[in-house]
């Protein structure tokens, strides 16, 4: 409990001031450091989802939360920032008015809370929220109801962190890899999962013009990983070259360098002779 004066009105009322001022110094700061936009902008709820992919929920019932894992919420993203610190003055009655009831001891209703991997974002209870971090508290009760999506939430910690997840997502859609295979094929360069897709998505269409036999996405996405893409990348390793790379990232040096031969390279009657002699 932070500058308790015996005074509860007074103090949910510094409490607030002291919130507020807080939340105009962070955007100011992250102004200052030429931070991106979205640095002290909490995460909505249904864009995180929309890229990760909803595939199930389940309800976990009470549960306590680490106030440091609530990044996000459902529908009041704009009245705070991330740190759940009031964006203006127009819920300044109803926060000092919960503010009072914790200074007090009253008890309060947990809040309720999606979580989606370690990630918790608000339903309902924003303002107890907002006021818990005030106080200094690190946890609060909460009921929680888990979302299940088909990627994991790792590695979000801003908006545009999402970016990256939504091409995996939409590789995914073209290249629908089970959990195992999927595991490998990893790009820290979100805009080479586009081109990852095209060429899964070229090697397919002349597996089904060799087989002549047409092959839905699922069965071309595991032969492409079982006759393709891991003979590659174990010669990759076997020769102990791209050392630095992902698999995936490997895959398609070598692929792209094996293009930029077949259409550079002037090749002859004698180069084939050549190579089918050795």
């Amino acid at each position: 409990m932070v500058r308790d004066t015996g005074f509860p009105a007074a103090d949910a009322e510094n409490d607030f001031l002291r919130a507020r001022r807080r939340q105009v110094l962070a955007r100011l700061g992250a102004w200052l450091r030429r931070e991106p936009d979205d640095v002290n902008i909490m995460l909505p709820f249904d864009e995180v989802v929309a890229v990760l992919g909803r595939a199930g929920e389940r309800r976990l019932g009470s549960r306590v939360v680490a106030l440091d894992s609530i990044v996000g919420s459902v529908d009041r993203s704009r009245e705070f920032d991330r740190r759940f610190r009031p964006t203006s003055a127009r819920s300044r009655h109803r926060w000092e008015r919960l503010a009072r009831a914790s200074r007090r001891g009253e008890s309060t209703p947990p809040i309720e809370v999606y979580r989606v991997g370690e990630l918790h974002f608000v339903v309902d209870g924003h303002h107890r929220v907002s006021v818990a971090h005030a106080l200094g508290l690190d946890s609060i009760d909460a009921v929680v109801t888990e979302i299940v999506t088909r990627l994991p939430a790792d590695g979000i910690c801003y908006r545009g962190d999402l970016i990256t997840k939504d091409f995996h997502r939409i590789f995914l859609d073209r290249v629908p890899l089970d959990p195992a295979r999927r595991a490998r094929v990893t790009l820290s360069d979100p805009w080479a999962y586009a081109e990852l897709s095209e060429a899964v998505e070229a090697w397919g269409y002349r597996l089904m013009q060799d087989s002549r036999t047409f092959l839905d996405r699922a069965t071309v996405a595991h032969r492409w990983f079982d006759e393709e893409f891991v003979p590659v990348v174990d010669m990759v390793h076997q020769a102990g070259i791209s050392t630095t790379r992902t698999d995936a990232e490997s895959y398609l040096w070598v692929i792209g360098e094996r293009y930029r031969l077949l259409r550079s390279h002037h090749w002859t009657t004698e180069v084939f002779t050549t190579l089918r002699d050795r």
